[in-house]
């Protein structure tokens, strides 16, 4: 068993910032890929960020040059820096990592998400 748990929304004015965080704890032999994605309401889920075992990161061009995505891999843990934040970021956050158990199986895990909410 597998768990993702995200922490850090909350509600900030445009341009302002916030910091998620995705622990995970369980039965985790090793973490590949790891992600942060959003959903809005009526609208489809969107990846928003993503970064390999190694720390490469890959962001959707929405967010380029605003949100930081990062990992610990000591702790298991990846976090999401968002800065200047806009009104069209407002979603549900979730974190989804690439894991392989100590059972030996493979899966990909999501979080509870963590609403994230830009508003004057």
């Amino acid at each position: 068993q597998v768990q993702l748990v995200e922490s850090g929304g909350g509600l900030v004015q445009p341009g302002g910032s916030l910091r998620l965080s995705c622990s995970t704890s369980g039965s985790i032999l090793v973490i590949y890929g790891m992600g942060w994605y959003r959903q809005a309401p009526g609208k489809q889920r969107e990846l928003v960020a993503s970064i390999t075992a190694g720390g490469s990161p890959n962001y959707a061009d929405s967010v380029k040059g605003r949100f930081t995505i990062s990992r610990d891999n000591a702790k298991n843990t990846v976090y999401l820096q968002m800065n200047s934040l806009e009104p069209e970021d407002t979603a549900v956050y979730y974190c989804n990592g690439d894991v392989r158990t100590r059972s030996g199986w493979r899966n990909d895990y999501w979080g509870q998400g963590t609403q994230v909410t830009v508003s004057s």
